[in-house]
């Protein structure tokens, strides 16, 4: 019964053009039916790309565009709004459109209220609109005496002897 088997095998082998033992290849079978073996003339995913646009891709994708926008009102400082206001003011915080600038005297501070409205337009066109709506401009800062999570309240460095 065995013998007649493999002679049943052996003529439908022949009757298909194979030799016996062999399969024919199927095209496609087994593979991803997207992926081909070639690339062709056209263009494919698979070609190399440019470092930039993969890079804007992965942000796309990762949804970091309000990072990747509010990063660079940080690193092109200088350039947005000058070199002279940039001497003086630095950025301290970019929360919901309102930048938080710190300037380094009173004088500075005031000044740049009087040119918040430049600066809004001179940074909307270096980023983009809507990303920086507003300002809120700080003078600078007294030293803070708390020093770690937890405060007492009192007079500060001079409530020593008390």
């Amino acid at each position: 019964m065995a013998h007649a088997a493999l002679e049943a095998a052996k003529a439908k082998a022949k009757e298909r053009g194979v030799p016996p033992g062999r399969r024919r290849p199927v095209v496609g079978a087994g593979q991803n039916p997207r992926r081909r073996r070639w690339s062709g003339p056209g263009a494919d995913a698979r070609d190399p790309q440019p470092l930039g646009r993969l890079v804007s891709r992965l942000v796309k994708d990762r949804g970091w565009n309000e990072s990747v926008t509010s990063a660079r009102v940080f690193a092109q400082w200088g350039r947005l709004v000058g070199e002279d206001v940039a001497e003086h003011a630095q950025p301290v915080a970019l929360k919901d459109g309102e930048l938080t600038v710190r300037a380094s005297s009173t004088a500075w501070a005031t000044q740049l209220r009087l040119l918040q409205g430049k600066l809004l337009a001179k940074i909307a066109a270096g980023v983009g609109n809507g990303v920086v709506k507003r300002m809120r401009i700080q003078g600078p800062t007294a030293p803070s005496w708390r020093k770690g999570p937890r405060h007492v309240s009192g007079r500060g460095p001079r409530d020593t002897y008390g």
